[in-house]
């Protein structure tokens, strides 16, 4: 194969990887924008299967872009009067201690207790929208 060739195949595979992180974000916002979140749930399975991230890079990567998604969700929210700052504020607090211990666990557990880990969440959410 001569090196244009090889370009060429190159810019292909780039093409096709950048279109899907553009879908794999809108579907994330979508999902967020809709549900006020879980657009995490979302984003790690599209980065591992459609983009072949590594799952620990996968799920660091979803902390990185559901980050400024839920501040733009929730300023929308705000501005229709959908948000009790009451509640979200405490909760708020609550979810950055625990994303900061989550990225520092992330960071320590083998990437077979990641995924072992994050299926029994996404099983555990499933059985408690179907049932609850």
């Amino acid at each position: 194969m001569d090196y244009e060739q090889n370009v060429e195949k190159t810019n292909k595979k780039l093409g096709r990887e950048n279109t899907y992180a553009v879908i794999t974000g809108i579907v994330a916002g979508l999902v967020n924008g809709l549900f006020g979140g879980g657009g995490g749930m979302i984003v790690v399975p599209m980065l591992i299967k459609l983009l072949n991230c590594p799952p620990k890079k996968a799920h660091a990567t979803a902390l990185l872009i559901i980050l400024p998604l839920s501040i733009t969700s929730g300023i929308i929210y705000a501005v229709f009067g959908n948000l009790n700052l009451r509640v979200g504020i405490p909760v708020g607090i609550g979810v950055v201690l625990g994303g900061v211990i989550g990225a520092f666990l992330l960071s320590k557990l083998s990437t077979k207790w990641v995924i072992i880990i994050f299926s029994v969440v996404m099983a555990g959410a499933g059985v408690k929208m179907l049932l609850f």
